[in-house]
């Protein structure tokens, strides 16, 4: 089972598209997690936690959160993915 996090900027229409294909998908969103008002350390933290891979369209600050926390050696290599 593909478990995700779906960051507050991404597209909701993608993820009706992807529950409709994938009905065995475990999504939480920003909202639902209580995270729509967190920082991107804090959601990677959150999402790393819960082992769930983070959909984004955030091209201009998540990817350098993600890469600090590889770098720190705290990623898992299911923590980050930008979605296009």
């Amino acid at each position: 089972m593909l478990r995700i996090f779906v960051d507050q900027d991404f597209d909701h229409d993608i993820l009706r598209g992807l529950r409709l294909h994938l009905p065995d998908l475990d999504a939480v969103t920003a909202l639902q997690a209580g995270l729509d008002r967190k920082s991107d350390p804090e959601i990677l933290a959150w999402a790393a936690g819960e082992n769930r891979v983070v959909v984004t369209h955030d091209r201009n600050t998540m990817p350098a959160h993600a890469y600090d926390r590889v770098r720190k050696g705290r990623a898992d290599g299911r923590s980050f993915h930008r979605a296009a």
